[in-house]
Parts: structure tokens; sequence; C-alpha cells
């Protein structure tokens, strides 16, 4: 009993709660009456799989990360893994960007944000007196940009905007001034017009068209979008009930297990179920920013922090995406979403967030605000 008490002392039940509800809801999304079940059985195995990852993930000392190269070496050997996908990878819808392992797939993208997540976490850290400094901003560019090119180029357009996405909100909340954010913001914009002449694909090209002017062509590049906003709206407010969305289960709306999961569970569960959804997110975000509050130093801040960008980003591009209010980039909204690589990154993560505010819980009363 005192080894429990030790493993799981300070486990955090309304994070975890929140997080395997919102894995279950999108279990149940793609459950059918009719035909297979392939996904929702799968989907079983890694959600089980990553309930014993995320337990696993709270037993280690994070405390180590702070020195030495761990850090370093982790950061190394996903940089490897990309440029080895790249090379021997599988090209699945277009995307050279991931290794299929017989039952399973492993896509080097997702665990590349989560070790980005710590680097960061550990540069910022160290260097937070001296944050006004630009330098450091280009230096954690530097470590941002090696990733980001490399799944860019797969190409992998979702996941690359998710990795920008971490470094920036890092950035921002490790004090970054007004005067360096423009000069950001004004790389960013030649980045995007070097990345749409140079890089870019045509599909990519005319999804972005296609999200200026979504019905300019429905039976061709803005089909995706169009048939994501009937399936929404098609729920209203009870939704049509589970395993009862004509738009996902009889195959109007492509990817409803990955991609388009939110515009499938709107359908089923209304404009209501929808809320709840926000809801249970609203907890995912609350919890970490808290523990990211209450962090022993700026390490365990920035982690949580960043694992909170990471979660946030993910779900504003996604459900932007299936209600017409940003391109189709292809992204995963976290735990509900079809997928192991995805589903296992997501969960460490959480679990390495409850682990580090075990040794930080007592010192709730004395840290201070990011």
């Amino acid at each position: 009993m005192k080894i429990v008490r030790t493993l799981f002392g300070g486990f955090d039940l309304w994070l975890f709660g929140a997080v395997f509800l919102l894995s279950l809801l999108g279990l149940v999304t793609m459950f059918t009456f009719e035909g297979e079940n392939l996904f929702f059985e799968r989907q079983i195995i890694w959600i089980g799989l990553a309930t014993v990852a995320l337990i696993a993930a709270t037993i280690p000392d994070y405390r180590f990360l702070r020195g030495g190269n761990t850090i370093f070496y982790l950061f190394l050997t996903v940089i490897v893994l990309l440029v080895l996908v790249l090379l021997i990878g599988t090209t699945v819808k277009g995307a050279q960007s991931r290794f299929d392992i017989g039952f399973f797939a492993v896509q080097p993208s997702e665990y590349a944000k989560l070790v980005l997540i710590a680097v960061l976490a550990k540069y910022f850290s160290k260097r937070h007196e001296y944050i006004g400094d630009f330098k450091h901003i280009l230096i954690s560019g530097a470590y941002a940009f090696v990733p980001f090119a490399l799944v860019a180029v797969q190409p992998d357009f979702g996941s690359a905007i998710i990795i920008f996405a971490i470094w920036f909100g890092m950035v921002l909340v490790s004090g970054i001034s007004f005067r360096h954010l423009a000069i950001v913001g004004t790389a960013g914009v030649l980045a995007f017009t070097l990345l749409w002449n140079v890089g870019f694909q045509e599909y990519q090209k005319d999804r972005i068209m296609t999200f200026l002017n979504p019905l300019a062509d429905i039976q061709g590049t803005g089909y995706n979008a169009y048939q994501s906003t009937i399936a929404v709206g098609s729920g209203q407010f009870l939704g049509k009930g589970v395993g009862y969305g004509t738009q996902s289960k009889l195959q109007y709306l492509p990817e409803y297990e990955t991609d388009f999961i939110f515009a499938a569970f709107a359908e089923e569960w209304g404009m209501f179920g929808a809320a709840v959804l926000f809801g249970l997110f609203g907890i995912v975000i609350w919890r970490l920013l808290f523990h990211a509050v209450h962090g022993a130093t700026n390490f365990e801040r920035l982690f949580a922090v960043g694992v909170a960008v990471f979660f946030m980003s993910h779900f504003v591009v996604h459900v932007g995406m299936n209600i017409g209010l940003l391109p189709v980039t292809g992204t995963t909204i976290p735990f509900l979403s079809y997928g192991g690589s995805h589903l296992l990154t997501e969960f460490v993560a959480v679990g390495m967030v409850i682990a580090m505010s075990r040794y930080t819980s007592t010192h709730y009363t004395t840290v201070e605000l990011l």
C-alpha cells in the first residue's frame, strides 16, 4: 500500500478523467451499426496501451531532465527518425511520414512534438533571465526549424503547423518583447512566402485557396470542407445518435475517424455534445496550466505550458478546418482521433506533467506565476 501511495500520490484525477472521457467519446464516434468496426476495435487496444503508458509515465522523477544531455540525445534520435522516414518510410495519401511495422505504424513527427517541448523547456528555463536577448529566439527557432522542415518536406503541413505553434507559444510565455514579436511575425510572413513559392505542393495551395473560397470547387478541392460543414450543421442540438451519422457512416465525409472526427462527433451528438467536448478540453487545459503555475522550477512550468500549447493548437486547427474556418491540413484532434502514435504521445505527455506535480505540490504557496 505504501508503494501504491508513493506512485499515485498527487495523481490528478480531473486531468486523467477528462483525457479518458475524451478518448471514449472518440471511440464511440468510430462505431457503426453497419459494416466493419475495424477502427473502433483497434482504437480500444490503443486506448488501453496509452492508458498503461500514461500510468508508467507518472512513475519517474523527471528532475534529471533539467541537467545533463538526455533531452539533447532524445532530440537527435527523433531527428534521425525524421530523416529515415524520408528515406525508407511508407507513403500514405501523399505523405511519407511513417514506418509500417506489421500491425501498427510509427509516426516520428508525433514524438518530435513532445521532445521539442522538453528541449525548449530546458533551453528557456536555463536562460530565463536573459530571454530578452534576441539570439535566444533565433537559437530556439533553429531547434524548432529542423523538425519543422523535415516534417514539411514529407509533406505533412498539419504537423509542421503544430511544431511552429509549439515553438511560438513557448516563446511567448518565456518573455519575448513586442519588438521581437514583430520581428518574428515578419519572419513568419517571409517564410510563408518562401513556402508558397518553393515548398508547398499544388494540393496544399489548392486547400488554402479553397479556404478563401470554400464553395468554389465543392466537387474537387473543397469537397472535404463542404461535407464537413454539412455534417456539423446536420447534428443540430442533440444530434442523430451514436452510430447514425449519415455523412460519416455513409462515407460522404472522408477520414471521419481521424481528420474529420469532430464533424462526425458533432453530427451524432449535436451542439450539446460539442459543448460537452469543449468543456472536457477546457478541463484538460485548466489542469495543465494549474500545474504550470505551480511548477517547482521554470522547466516544469514551461513543459506544462508547452503541453497545453500542443493540445490547444491541435484542437483549434482541427475544429477550425472541420467547421470551414481554417484550411484542411490533415490535423488530428487530441485523444479523439484514431491512431496510435499521437495517442501514445498525448497520454505520455499528460503522465509526465502529473509526475512533475508530485515533487512540486509542497511549493504551491511559494512559486510565482510565469
